[in-house]
């Protein structure tokens, strides 16, 4: 799913009304029956629900949703902000339609005008600005803005929180904005729903499809994508019932060490159960019997260091490359990284210490083969790229470090960012807070790995890692809660997650 910066999606909705051909009006209708349902669907039919309208197009669907809420049997109360004498032609043709339904209280507030009050039992809908802001709410609206915050009514905001900014960062926006609990969006995921820092302004959020264009969605070339389950049906690759275990590739995993075998079990069992036909896992002498044990599936080459990685083994006979789960950054560790970059003539997948020891060695990075896969959390991503003064600079860095390697880095955390060598970035839709676990970053590196070495290319292993990845946690999730949650639930859920794509 493509994520439109704002100044495309007004030109979607201009394509969409001159070559479907539909009415403003008309349109309007079509994304207010979309917000009204799922209103209807998710509140209790007791409540008061508030709209707080201004006088523009997100207004109008404020009060057309108000129109067709009261229409069913809810107690409606429409604030209309009065900043302004003019509205929007189809935000006016709205606000006249609801000042027809008399059991609708209408009420206009200017400024200096006593605020409405707001029950903790009331449902509030925000509606007062779309996602066409660009200059930060200040005074008047404002104090309003305040109010609602102040409330403990749930609130519900149209397209996007009053006074968010989407394509910017909210850090330096020195305005009030809406501290929505649901955020139903138009058409497509906006751009700042996906960074940790808006997450208190957008709370949960969905997109409401209105049918804008299929023609002009296919053509605009965007750079940010939201990727959904259909995005990874694409990519999966089918099996044919005379292949091998040969013909799902052989996968050379570099992990563990003293104390921290179980990054590398993780990440094995995970890289079998992404449908490699084989994985080797190259470890120190003390993991023999803890591999062996564990992992009877996996094939094991022995460092001669009994308890870290200090010797490259022979690449000739394996089509992917992983390192890092539980390897540690001794000294003899960086060197045989260093002669892994060096002598490797595939794209190496890059986790947990091989990050941290690029990050104390970034000369390095310049000689990593092309295409390779950086997998790091935050505080990793520090270490090896810098640190970022807000999450949209730090995906800018992201971009930049990917496109000066030609590398793809997959930045996790909610909605784990892909960035790849052409500039472009790939925002996760699934995964959930319990996956905040030990272990479950070995379990990607392993499902990484285990595609990779099927014949996936590294763009398509990371959109297609990812995306199973999260899934199996989120079936995982369903049985276990957030709560007791484990690395291992999400590797005995990746059967489960492939099956959902299929």
């Amino acid at each position: 799913m493509k994520i439109l910066p704002i100044e495309k999606i007004r030109e979607a909705d201009a394509y969409t009304i001159k070559n479907e051909p539909i009415a403003d009006i008309d349109l309007m209708e079509r994304a207010a029956t979309e917000l009204f349902e799922w209103i209807m669907a998710n509140t209790d039919p007791e409540k008061t629900i508030k709209i707080f309208c201004g006088l523009g197009n997100n207004s109008g669907d404020g009060f057309a949703v108000g129109r067709m809420l009261a229409n069913s049997g809810f107690a409606v109360e429409v604030i209309v902000i009065r900043y302004s004498d003019k509205m929007s032609p189809s935000c006016q043709t709205n606000y006249e339609r609801i000042k027809k339904i008399k059991k609708v209280k209408l009420v206009e507030i200017r400024d200096g005008d006593k605020l409405p009050d707001i029950s903790e039992d009331d449902l509030v809908i925000d509606a007062i600005f779309g996602s066409g802001l660009d200059r930060p709410v200040k005074r008047f609206i404002a104090k309003i803005v305040d109010h609602i915050n102040a409330s403990k009514a749930v609130v519900i905001a149209i397209d996007t929180p009053s006074g968010f900014f989407c394509d910017t960062t909210n850090t330096t926006n020195n305005g009030s904005i809406i501290k929505a609990d649901y955020t139903l969006t138009i058409q497509f995921p906006k751009f700042g729903f996906v960074f940790p820092e808006n997450d208190k302004y957008i709370g949960l959020w969905e997109v409401m499809p209105i049918g804008l264009h299929p023609e002009f969605i296919e053509q605009v070339e965007v750079k940010n994508f939201y990727i959904k389950s259909n995005d990874c049906k694409d990519i999966l690759k089918p099996r044919n019932k005379f292949s091998h275990k040969g013909t799902y590739g052989h996968g050379l995993l570099i992990a563990g060490g003293y104390g921290k075998m179980g990054a590398a079990v993780l990440a094995a069992k995970a890289g079998l159960k992404a449908g490699a036909g084989l994985i080797t896992t190259h470890i120190p002498k003390k993991g023999y019997n803890i591999i062996q044990t564990s992992v009877p599936e996996a094939m094991v080459s022995i460092d001669p260091d009994e308890n870290v990685f200090s010797e490259v083994p022979d690449l000739s006979k394996y089509n992917a490359v992983a390192i890092g789960p539980g390897i540690g950054t001794e000294k003899q560790t960086q060197t045989a990284l260093k002669l892994l970059i060096q002598n490797s003539g595939l794209p190496i997948i890059f986790d947990a210490d091989a990050i941290n020891i690029l990050g104390e060695n970034k000369t390095w990075i310049p000689f990593i083969p092309k295409t390779s896969i950086f997998t790091p959390h935050p505080k990793e991503f520090e270490r090896l790229i810098g640190k970022a003064s807000d999450d949209f600079d730090r995906n800018r860095m992201q971009r930049e470090f990917s496109i000066k390697y030609t590398a793809y880095v997959i930045l996790k955390g909610a909605h784990t960012a892909i960035t790849c060598p052409d500039g472009s970035c790939y925002f996760n839709s699934t995964g959930n807070p319990g996956m905040a676990t030990g272990g479950s970053g070995d379990v990607l590196t392993g499902i990484l790995l285990g595609l990779k070495a099927q014949g996936y290319s590294s763009k398509e292993t990371c959109i297609l890692g990812v995306y199973i990845h999260g899934l199996a946690g989120d079936i995982a999730a369903e049985k276990w809660g957030y709560e007791a949650l484990t690395a291992r639930n999400i590797t005995h859920n990746l059967g489960k997650a492939f099956k959902k794509i299929y």
